[in-house]
């Protein structure tokens, strides 16, 4: 049995070449593509590269070929940097990025837009004013707010998303002084998500302190850890018209491992998850099955 027809959970994210070998086969049959690939254990991803540039649109248009073979899969994206972090709206990068996408929301295969916000951007009449000018400049995508400051919190700031049809990004990350809590907000009808970790080097890589981007993300959640964001999510879900939930703790496939763990406490019953990850993570993947035989090397390394 699947997870319910309005409840979406997946990794953030699906191309990293350190999942050679992890989640992907180190050698791949001929034709392999990975988003095909991951596609098989969840019903979506969430596309993080448009954070640095946007797409095209045939390639929008060849993801959702690769997907076809579930008709549930739906991607979201996350906003391109440039609006969100260096806080420039100008018309023909709007009309750019939105081109990227326009074939996977007119398909009906685009979820949401999810507006990655940093720590430094508080609840303040500017700040409120910037997510407005969003709002509006990408007023025909559905829009969610990950905000990392706790100041969002406020009445008046939920009440903003709620005003602007705004949903709320709920996030597990390491604690942090006036960082963003773990809460089951909804304030528009798309409930989300995303489990970073609570690896304390990622505020390291939030506030530029660390050249390490391996570092960040390195995280593995243990079940009593998943099963705290278990009546949350539920909660959303009882409310949503669709809720997204999204492990976004990549370093060696472990936000596979996490979501294919939360989506099976959740009521995914398809249990069957990559051959070498089952290997690597045998007691996270217990009750999962390998859905191919693992490779062997002829010789010991």
């Amino acid at each position: 049995m699947p997870l319910p027809p309005t409840l979406f959970c997946g990794p953030s994210g699906w191309s990293y070449p350190h999942w050679n070998g992890i989640v992907y086969p180190k050698l791949k049959p001929r034709g392999f593509h990975p988003l095909e690939d991951i596609s098989r254990y969840f019903d979506a991803v969430e596309i993080n590269t448009t954070f640095y540039q946007s797409i095209r649109p045939e390639i929008a248009r060849l993801w959702i070929r690769k997907v076809s073979h579930n008709p549930k899969f739906v991607f979201t994206a996350k906003l391109g940097r440039q609006f969100t972090h260096d806080r420039r709206i100008v018309p023909a990068d709007v009309s750019q990025f939105k081109e990227g996408l326009w074939p996977m929301l007119r398909a009906r295969k685009l979820g949401c837009l999810l507006m990655q916000f940093p720590w430094t951007f508080r609840y303040t009449e500017e700040n409120r004013e910037h997510l407005i000018a969003l709002r509006r400049a990408f007023h025909e995508f559905p829009l969610v707010a990950e905000m990392r400051h706790s100041s969002w919190m406020h009445e008046e700031a939920l009440g903003t998303l709620i005003d602007y049809r705004v949903g709320f990004a709920n996030i597990d990350q390491a604690p942090y002084t006036k960082a963003m809590p773990p809460a089951s907000q909804l304030t528009s009808a798309i409930g989300y998500v995303r489990l970073h970790g609570r690896n304390p080097q990622d505020w390291e890589r939030e506030f530029g302190r660390t050249d390490k981007p391996a570092a960040a993300h390195d995280y593995l959640y243990s079940r009593e850890e998943l099963l705290e964001w278990k009546p949350r999510i539920e909660h959303l879900q009882q409310h949503a018209a669709n809720t997204f939930v999204f492990a976004n703790n990549d370093v060696g496939g472990k936000s596979v491992v996490n979501a294919l763990e939360l989506a099976l406490m959740l009521g995914d019953q398809r249990r069957i998850a990559p051959a070498d990850l089952v290997r690597r993570f045998g007691r996270e993947l217990a009750e999962f099955r390998s859905d191919r035989p693992v490779q062997d090397a002829l010789f010991a390394a």
